[in-house]
């Protein structure tokens, strides 16, 4: 069982929670200048990181708020999770 820490609720069961994929995507400012290919890569390419991944998570079925965790992709370790707004401190890989 995978336990994962709402920054509101506390520790709870993977179950009640949906992660929603990579976080600090920034939206393009010229959308509308963009071709299809560049809209195409921004819509459908993330990074697919191997290591400390920062992923936006919703506690689906218990608060239902929004949260940031960030996660060893490798050993699927959390590392910590923040709320929207906090400050999250820049993690690096033991050896890299």
């Amino acid at each position: 069982m995978l336990l994962i820490t709402c920054p509101w609720c506390g520790e709870r069961d993977q179950t009640e929670f949906h992660c929603h994929g990579e976080a600090f995507i920034a939206r393009p400012a010229n959308a509308l200048d963009m071709t299809d290919e560049e809209w195409g890569d921004y819509v459908f390419f993330r990074k697919n990181v191997k290591g400390i991944h920062y992923e936006r998570w919703s506690h689906d079925h218990g608060c239902g708020r929004w949260f940031i965790a960030v996660r060893n992709t490798a050993t699927d370790e959390f590392l910590g999770f923040y709320k929207p707004g906090e400050e999250i401190p820049a993690f690096e890989l033991e050896g890299a």
